[in-house]
């Protein structure tokens, strides 16, 4: 029973984590897309502050005994072409993996299609027939290193004090930006919790430190549940696909897989809420679109050693190289698929075009 429960620790978090993240809006993908076509950085701010917040909590838990150092080995070659490919594949599919997942949830079929082709992906790379290729990509330059601190010989401590200040200071520019810009108000029509969960805005920043708050709370709970690990999406997802596929049950009922499967629900549900879902079919185009990034990013998540959050965000919260690495991959993936399948935006931000809304 004990067990059980352990297990469906992670269907609770991946609801709450789905709920956060369609009632925020907060997906990597838009983040990282608009700093190369428009110049904005307030989203790319928020997932930073994220990543602050849940390396703050790591530590702490490291320190406690409560959770094991960063074991993902850097393999630059294998890293740097899988971030690349899956940055890409987040800008054709139209959203990183757990922004996949939250828009499934509001009834995108382009993003079911993505994640089916994600998931199934990612099981053939590191379950299936690609599994040697994706192996031998990764053994022909893992180089043994893991984080940061250990090769220079210090605490970690310095440095995540030094990286939330940094990012604490890039928060504070935009919130004083804000400040100055014109607030447009509309007449809620309900007040209290309800008017707070699903018709009033969340701020970008809210919902980073959320999502950095829940990324702490996945390691006491997968590590209740025997999986020694953070956050994650790609390992899930692939193994969510071979339980489907081969039958295997407790593939499917294990604490990541029903962690992905509460982000499909938790989204729903506040979709549902909100008045905000709706089943939409996309063209033609925008379904073959939504396939090939989905295998794009199977493919090179799996080559990388995670998506945006498993890697970039959990990785770089707990100092690991690799994640560091895969975080700048997947900046120049977006940055290169946005130059070729979008168009530029403006850059100038006028009162008239901009609301900004307050934090929850």
């Amino acid at each position: 029973m004990s067990v059980f429960f352990s297990h469906a620790s992670g269907l609770l978090l991946g609801a709450l984590l789905g709920f956060v993240l369609q009632r925020g809006r907060f997906c990597v993908t838009g983040a990282l897309r608009d700093v190369w076509t428009s110049g904005r950085t307030r989203w790319l701010t928020a997932f930073l502050i994220a990543i602050a917040v849940s390396s703050v909590g790591f530590f702490s838990l490291l320190e406690l005994g409560l959770v094991n150092h960063s074991a993902e080995p850097l393999t630059p070659l294998a890293t740097i072409t899988g971030a690349l490919i899956f940055g890409a594949g987040i800008v054709l599919a139209g959203g990183c993996a757990t922004g996949t997942y939250y828009r499934a949830g509001e009834g995108l079929i382009g993003s079911w299609l993505a994640l089916i082709t994600y998931a199934g992906s990612a099981a053939a790379m590191k379950k299936g027939i690609l599994k040697p290729l994706n192996e031998g990509v990764q053994d022909l330059n893992n180089t043994g290193l893991t984080t940061v601190y250990d090769p220079l010989g210090v605490s970690a401590w310095p440095l995540v004090v030094l990286m939330a200040a940094g990012i604490g200071w890039l928060a504070w520019r935009h919130l004083r930006a804000e400040r100055g810009l014109k607030v447009a108000t509309l007449p809620p029509a309900r007040t209290g919790l309800a008017h707070l969960l699903f018709e009033r805005p969340w701020h970008p920043f809210f919902t980073a430190v959320l999502v950095g708050l829940i990324a702490i709370a996945a390691y006491p709970l997968s590590y209740a549940a025997g999986r020694t690990s953070g956050l994650g999406i790609t390992g899930p997802s692939s193994n969510l696909a071979y339980g489907i596929i081969a039958g295997d049950v407790t593939a499917i009922t294990n604490w990541g897989s029903l962690m992905v499967v509460g982000i499909i629900i938790g989204s729903y549900i506040a979709a549902k809420a909100s008045g905000e879902f709706r089943l939409r079919v996309p063209d033609a185009p925008t379904m073959v679109k939504s396939l090939i990034g989905g295998i794009a990013m199977g493919v090179g998540a799996s080559l990388a050693g995670g998506c945006t959050i498993g890697n970039a965000l959990v990785g770089s919260a707990e100092l690991s190289l690799n994640g560091i690495l895969a975080f700048a991959g997947f900046f120049l993936g977006v940055g290169a698929a946005a130059k070729i399948f979008l168009r530029p935006q403006s850059k100038k931000l006028t009162t008239t075009q901009t609301t900004i809304t307050t934090a929850v």
